[in-house]
């Protein structure tokens, strides 16, 4: 999939996230100890800036995530995101992994209160998360989103999509399984 023409925020102009975490997270480690001992060593070895191999295919194959974006004031909001299926009753990809910094995932018509795409536009950080009930496992992607058209290229894989998000990775990691339930699909 090539780069997409984008609209909407300026993912330039936007302060990237550190990858020891900002002075709230900070304090939380030093009022609440834990076993793991983070430092920058450690923390840049599990938070990359890039998208391996080994999650990119794990997030291509899943069939639903989870989104979370906040408005400009920092009001929150999350989202589910499931695949579509085409005419033929085939399942598409619930999003496209472009290339090791970024992704694809499309906006399909919904209730009309563009909860994401409304706070994407004006505070373009986007969570992402990544659950395999089935395997227990999950993973984390964060980073800075932009709305693009629907375009040709965008629609040769999801037909149906009114647009699309196109996210530049800042920090991809695995997380543990702790607390996840099995859930088989019956």
């Amino acid at each position: 999939m090539t780069q997409p023409d984008s609209k909407g925020s300026d993912a330039s102009a936007v302060a990237p996230d550190t990858p020891l975490g900002h002075p709230g997270e900070l304090e939380m480690r030093q009022r609440f100890p834990s076993d793991y001992h983070w430092n920058d060593h450690s923390l840049t070895a599990m938070m990359r800036p890039i998208l391996s191999t080994g999650l990119a295919r794990f997030v291509e194959a899943l069939p639903f995530f989870f989104i979370a974006t906040s408005d400009a004031e920092g009001h929150c909001d999350c989202s589910f995101r499931g695949r579509e299926h085409d005419d033929t009753g085939a399942p598409l990809p619930a999003l496209r992994v472009i290339d090791t910094g970024s992704l694809v995932f499309p906006d399909f018509s919904g209730n009309g209160l563009y909860n994401s795409l409304g706070n994407i536009q004006v505070n373009p950080h986007i969570g992402m998360l990544f659950m395999d009930f089935d395997r227990r496992r999950r993973a984390r992607i964060n980073g800075i989103a932009q709305i693009i058209d629907a375009n040709e290229d965008i629609r040769s894989t999801w037909p149906t999509a009114q647009a699309a998000v196109l996210v530049s990775v800042e920090q991809a990691y695995g997380n543990c399984q702790a607390r996840i339930p099995r859930m088989i699909p019956t």
